[in-house]
């Protein structure tokens, strides 16, 4: 039986908090638990290498500590590090080719631990905080429609063999689903995956951009943060605007929305909204979770394509 790694401190710095090294331990095992050992030297290290000044308590979500910084030119930034992976790995990848247009501003980076210097936006306007969910919706989708014009460099994970690994994995994943029509919701997920996995697409991807992941900035009204990027269609971008603040009467109005701001075709835009929900499907699936039924209710309001097909995009 294993135990989440204790809370580790870094004196007068930081203390590492309890849930990362609890999330730390549920999705990465023991290179989690090492990751965590190694926080506070890997701290102390990268202050000292970048000439930075702690500025405020650290801050964390599922997988990464962020520490707020001042540089020694007396510009704030923060800290970012995390456990380096196919995901993260990515990221300086793409917060360079956005170059601060849409996005956080990349400064430096380590690239054996994966640790980065950024720009420090405002962690206290966030975009769930915007009281209008439709507004919200329509911010995320104006954002997607900026970052998905640029194409991927060189590198990038791609859509295509996401797909095609999904399309893999589905039928072992459907004979552990027990229930006739949510087994019959996912196989029709795959069908569409397979009408389009031919043409993936080459857009940078985001991949992540939930509500939680825009922040306000000085210098422009919302920035994308932490992207988890792959090259293929932006058609896989709307899932997270989706399923943020649940509705179940609004999925088709936001899915509406979306495809019309980012001028995709919305047969195609459905099919990769439908292989989110796939992937989603399959990782619960083998990792032995209940399948999400809200994730399934988005899939049964679009699990006919809407009418009106409008131009691609980019």
């Amino acid at each position: 039986m294993t135990h989440p790694a204790r809370p580790t401190t870094v004196p007068g710095v930081i203390d590492i908090p309890r849930e990362l090294a609890a999330s730390q331990e549920k999705f990465n095992g023991e290179a989690g638990r090492a990751f965590i050992a190694g926080l506070p030297e890997r701290t102390a290290r990268f202050l000292d290498h970048w000439d930075l000044r702690p500025d405020g308590p650290a801050m964390h979500g599922v997988s990464a500590l962020v520490l707020p910084v001042v540089r020694s030119d007396g510009t704030p930034a923060v800290l970012k590090l995390q456990i380096l992976d196919e995901e993260s790995e990515g990221e300086p990848v793409a917060l360079r080719a956005w170059n601060g247009d849409g996005a956080v501003r990349f400064l430096d980076h380590d690239e054996p631990t994966g640790t980065m210097l950024l720009e420090r936006l405002d962690e206290t306007r966030m975009l769930s905080h915007v009281p209008d969910a439709h507004e919200a919706v329509v911010t995320i989708a104006e954002l997607l429609a900026h970052l998905t014009s640029f194409p991927a460099p060189p590198g990038m994970r791609r859509l295509g063999d996401i797909a095609r690994d999904m399309l893999d994995r589905t039928p072992r994943a459907l004979a552990r689903i027990p229930d006739p029509e949510a087994r019959r919701l996912v196989a029709d997920c795959a069908a569409a995956v397979r009408e389009v996995a031919d043409e993936p697409g080459d857009r940078l991807l985001h991949w992540d951009l939930h509500d939680e992941n825009v922040l306000a900035s000085g210098r422009a009204p919302w920035l994308a943060i932490d992207p988890k990027p792959l090259a293929g269609d932006p058609g896989f971008e709307l899932w997270p605007a989706l399923d943020n603040r649940f509705d179940p009467d609004d999925i088709v109005w936001r899915f509406d929305a979306m495809t019309d701001v980012l001028t995709l075709d919305r047969p195609r835009a459905h099919a990769w909204t439908l292989g989110r929900l796939l992937q989603n499907t399959l990782w619960d699936i083998e990792d032995d979770r209940p399948l999400d039924d809200t994730r399934l209710e988005i899939a049964r309001r679009l699990k006919k394509p809407r009418s009106g097909v409008i131009r691609p995009g980019p």
